[in-house]
């Protein structure tokens, strides 16, 4: 279903075999190529979209090589989580950052690559918990359904350890973000 406002269009689809109508201006990805495999055919295929002197401008989470992302993928595969959660552990990820300009080099005028390291400082019970609960373990918590509870339970066990409250009540929970801005040859 498309929305129109006056200088944009919003278009709800599936990333994996949607296309634009035409070429655009600016392809913008925020925390959605994580959910998604496949960089290696999808980035350049976004690159496609664009018209001459068009923009890719992606962000995407890179943490999985963390405690949050690591002690969360071995306890989906230990039992009773297994059997649901093992086909969705390693699903979806980023490559490394030097892979994506090796991908995009080719067909751009300009590739920017970085990375930044944000320390969250989290308040509450279990924040690391409350956190991956909005990202990356929703599919792992649907699949589980009632038994979310007794994964969460055994999460949280983990993430303290891992993560310790620091004095002040708060967690500091450090978070890899990728960023890339790469454009297409041609006027800008």
């Amino acid at each position: 279903a498309a929305e129109e406002t006056p200088s944009a269009t919003f278009v709800e689809a599936d990333l994996t075999d949607w296309s634009p109508p035409a070429a655009v201006d600016v392809v913008f990805a925020n925390a959605v190529l994580h959910w998604v495999s496949g960089h290696d055919r999808l980035v350049p295929r976004l690159m496609d979209w664009l018209q001459p002197g068009g923009a890719l401008a992606i962000q995407v989470p890179r943490n999985f090589a963390e405690p949050s992302h690591t002690l969360a993928n071995d306890l989906a595969l230990r039992d009773p989580f297994s059997e649901r959660l093992g086909s969705l552990v390693g699903l979806a990820g980023a490559a490394e950052p030097a892979t994506y300009l090796d991908w995009l080099t080719p067909l751009s005028a300009t590739v920017d690559v970085w990375e930044t390291i944000y320390l969250q400082v989290l308040d509450g019970k279990d924040p690391i918990v409350e956190w991956m609960r909005g990202a990356y373990l929703r599919p792992w918590l649907a699949a589980l359904g009632s038994d979310a509870g007794s994964f969460l339970d055994a999460y949280a066990e983990l993430m303290r350890t891992a993560y310790p409250t620091r004095d002040d009540g708060t967690t500091v929970f450090p978070y890899r973000r990728l960023f890339i801005i790469a454009t297409r040859e041609g006027p800008t």
